[in-house]
């Protein structure tokens, strides 16, 4: 090739692939922030002196002031202001995730931390099956492998509490089907994304959330209002960790890197989760445990998108 060829070819590649991999980057380490806030959140629920589903609506609704004030800078800095407001995918986001939370929270109360953590994060499954059913979207080989792994390393979070609780298995089945709803808010999340930024999806989605979830604990729950300055430091705590922290980083990173692969960087969450539940809780981690864990690790890293140009 023509030494002008070749220089052409490498200015272009420099000009290019830096910011590719700056936004991928920033995806990751936004998938990571929120895989680790979202981890402390089945914790916080067990301590919080309020029923699963109050605990649920005030997560959000504590957390709808910083989300608002981070939608209103994050608009003003971008300088535009055609903004899709209450987008159709938005809507599906929000019922999606007011489904997630409440059997999340219902799941957290009839089993361990370990095991609802694990059945929510196999959302992505979901997000492989109902991508291809819904949008035809297709998957390398190299995530399927990471996600085998990543099942079977959560598998081995689990596997002790299986072995001696049977008695958990509606707690394990209400967190499957958290798993499912987090899967479709994966891709409602990502299809709202294309529309408009982080903070006005996070923001209008904890907007339809937190009316749903009102509605669910008025009717459900004696006990809406927590009954000590603690219960409130708890769920403020919730609020604006799991929820604003969590749930904001988890949508800038949709923006930036592939739903699928996201997905399973999520699972980091049941590692995180069962250390915090050993630490506070005084839930056991066993060496299974701990090579489960490894083993996410190791499935994350196959999964690892090689083209880093095109979130999908």
């Amino acid at each position: 090739m023509p030494p002008t060829d070749s220089s052409t070819s490498t200015l272009a590649e420099t000009s290019v692939l830096p910011s590719v991999s700056a936004g991928f980057v920033t995806g990751f380490v936004a998938l990571l922030g929120a895989a680790f806030a979202m981890s402390i959140s089945p914790t916080l629920v067990r301590l919080a002196d309020v029923g699963p589903f109050s605990s649920a609506f005030w997560r959000v609704a504590l957390a709808l002031p910083v989300l608002w004030l981070w939608m209103r800078q994050a608009e003003a800095q971008s300088g535009d202001g055609r903004h899709t407001r209450y987008s159709t995918a938005t809507m599906l986001a929000g019922l999606a995730f007011s489904s997630d939370l409440f059997f999340w929270h219902l799941s957290i109360t009839k089993t361990t931390v370990a095991n609802a953590t694990f059945f929510a994060t196999t959302a992505p499954i979901w997000v492989i099956v109902f991508g291809w059913l819904l949008f035809r979207d297709r998957v390398g080989l190299s995530v399927v492998w990471g996600l085998a792994l990543c099942i079977c390393g959560g598998a081995a979070l689990v596997a002790q509490s299986f072995a001696f609780n049977p008695g958990r298995i509606i707690g394990d089945g209400l967190g499957l089907v958290t798993g499912v709803f987090f899967g479709l808010y994966f891709l409602a999340v990502r299809a709202a994304r294309a529309e408009t930024g982080a903070a006005r999806v996070t923001f209008e989605v904890s907007v339809m959330t937190a009316a749903i979830l009102f509605v669910v604990a008025m009717l459900l729950e004696p006990h809406f209002l927590p009954r000590s300055a603690a219960g409130w430091g708890t769920l403020l705590a919730l609020a604006l960790v799991s929820h604003a922290g969590g749930q904001g980083l988890l949508s800038v990173a949709l923006g930036r890197v592939p739903a699928a692969f996201s997905s399973l960087v999520i699972f980091l969450e049941s590692i995180a989760a069962a250390g915090f539940a050993w630490m506070i809780l005084g839930e056991p981690v066993t060496a299974v445990q701990a090579i489960g864990g490894l083993v996410i690790v190791g499935g994350i890293w196959i999964a690892r998108p090689r083209n880093q140009a095109a979130p999908g």
